[in-house]
């Protein structure tokens, strides 16, 4: 009989992608979750990952965060408007992101990009991705 779906605790975590990846990891939950206010849904990782983490709102996924051995991955799908919205915008982004961008192949549904973050340099970049799919909700303000 196969075990119920359990989610995992954030050593879990840490111990199965690496202290220095689930800094990474962590860090970008906080940069999404300062500017979006979404559902957080755990599933198992299919036959790739061992661990899928959905960020999502009103049925639509913003982005999905990946976890297996020593490996994290951030997806997120772009439709067509979104699609056209990276091309008016594609200077903006790093060589790699317009690079992975290209390799990417594109279904009915849209481009289905997986990058796998080794540490936070592309983060200006995927936190504009995200804006491509979503405006910010949040916006928080440093008035000291």
């Amino acid at each position: 009989m196969k075990q119920p779906f359990q989610i995992p605790t954030s050593e879990k975590i840490e111990d199965l992608i690496g202290e220095d990846l689930y800094y990474v990891w962590t860090s970008l939950c906080q940069l999404i979750e300062q500017k979006y206010e979404m559902e957080q849904l755990w599933n198992n990782g299919g036959k790739a990952w061992t661990y899928e983490y959905k960020y999502r709102k009103g049925g639509k996924t913003l982005c999905t965060l990946y976890a297996k051995e020593h490996t994290f991955g951030f997806m997120i799908i772009l439709g067509k408007d979104e699609r056209d919205k990276f091309e008016k915008q594609r200077e903006l982004f790093s060589k790699e992101v317009q690079m992975k961008y290209d390799e990417t192949t594109t279904f009915h549904d849209g481009k289905w990009i997986m990058f796998e973050l080794k540490n936070t340099c592309l983060f200006s970049d995927m936190e504009r991705l995200l804006q491509i799919k979503r405006k910010p909700n949040c916006v928080i303000t440093n008035n000291g």
